[in-house]
């Protein structure tokens, strides 16, 4: 990885060990991933784990509200063309 990164001029920049709050978006996503999705699944076979994490992900985008967006689904901005406002 780190010699792609440098062959196309990218800088890698990566979380101190310890500190999640570098990147505390991720962070929260990966809590409720794993609260959500991860935790309230059995995986039986890798097909069964990448339908089921399918069925999230559609969930997740185009039917769960967001609270960072007005409490909608990320898919209605797509729909609308984009977000003009954000209500409280």
């Amino acid at each position: 990885m780190d010699l792609r990164a440098y062959q196309r001029g990218v800088t890698l920049d990566f979380s101190r060990p310890g500190k999640p709050t570098d990147n505390a978006f991720i962070e929260a996503f990966n809590g409720r991933f794993r609260a959500e999705c991860l935790n309230a699944h059995g995986f039986l076979t890798l097909a069964d784990a990448a339908a089921k994490l399918e069925t999230w992900r559609r969930y997740y985008n185009e039917e769960r509200p967001h609270s960072a967006i007005g409490n909608k689904a990320p898919i209605t901005l797509t729909k609308s063309g984009g977000i003009t406002s954000l209500s409280p």
